[in-house]
């Protein structure tokens, strides 16, 4: 008995060990890095010095120089920013496309018309150049990501707009409205769709995301009484514009006048 005994505490203990084995060897391993090291790789100055990556991306590059190079229209003459002192025709045709286009979207969706168009002189960053008009112009005069947006605004925000106007003496593009600069530097006669201006009446303004924001010091567009995302890419504006064209009309009508 006393043999028996001890064989069961024997085999107790086996069973036990076998048991912490077991249940050790199931359990997640938990590893420490114990050594980090790293080397330079070269980067080849230029693609051609790597065919393989040439070979891969030369269809997609030739897919999209395609893309931007087909032909949209025609512009008769050379377009620049720097063209005019109050309005340019570069700045006429942007704002022009964007009132046109943006109300098309504005109409369906809110049963309402946009008034009037605002963009910013420094948001044209090309020319137009006379002749064949590309998407590629369109990238290279609106490379950023700018939206249409439209913006319910009270009178006199229209106003503070006109005053900022004056003061910067730059050829912020408009559309819309016209007003005239007096001897005093002061507004007068301005004009909204071709109606006097009522400075007890909401107006809706399309204008960039940009702008809308507060961007280029215009913190009067901040406070509007409503916001409407029309999720449409000025640069989009452009290329659509310039695809339901033939030949690009030249706007050089006053918008501003100065006495």
């Amino acid at each position: 008995m006393v043999k028996l005994k001890k064989y069961n505490e024997v085999l107790k203990l086996f069973v036990i060990f076998l048991t912490h084995l077991t249940i050790t060897s199931c359990s997640t391993s938990h590893y420490q890095p114990t050594k980090i090291t790293g080397k330079q790789i070269p980067i080849a100055s230029t693609i051609s010095e790597s065919p393989e990556i040439e070979a891969y991306i030369k269809p997609y590059r030739e897919h999209i120089n395609n893309d931007l190079n087909a032909v949209l229209a025609y512009c008769p003459e050379d377009l620049n920013k720097n063209d005019g002192k109050w309005q340019t025709a570069i700045g006429n045709l942007m704002a022009d496309a964007c009132l046109e286009k943006g109300n098309l979207i504005f109409e369906k969706r809110e049963h309402q018309k946009i008034d009037l168009c605002i963009l910013n002189f420094g948001g044209i960053r090309a020319p137009l150049p006379k002749g064949n008009i590309t998407a590629r112009n369109a990238y290279e005069i609106m490379p950023f990501e700018n939206s249409l947006v439209v913006l319910q605004l009270k009178a006199d925000q229209i106003l503070a707009f006109v005053h900022y106007f004056i003061t910067e003496k730059k050829a912020h593009p408009i559309a819309g409205m016209t007003f005239t600069i007096d001897k005093n530097g002061q507004p007068k006669n301005i004009q909204i769709q071709g109606k006097a201006f009522d400075t007890n009446k909401n107006y809706y303004l399309a204008t960039n995301d940009y702008l809308a924001n507060g961007g280029d010091n215009m913190d009067f567009f901040k406070n509007s009484i409503q916001k409407f995302d029309l999720d449409y890419k000025l640069r989009n504006i452009l290329i659509d514009y310039f695809t339901e064209i033939d030949t690009v009309t030249v706007k050089n009508e006053i918008r501003i006048t100065e006495e």
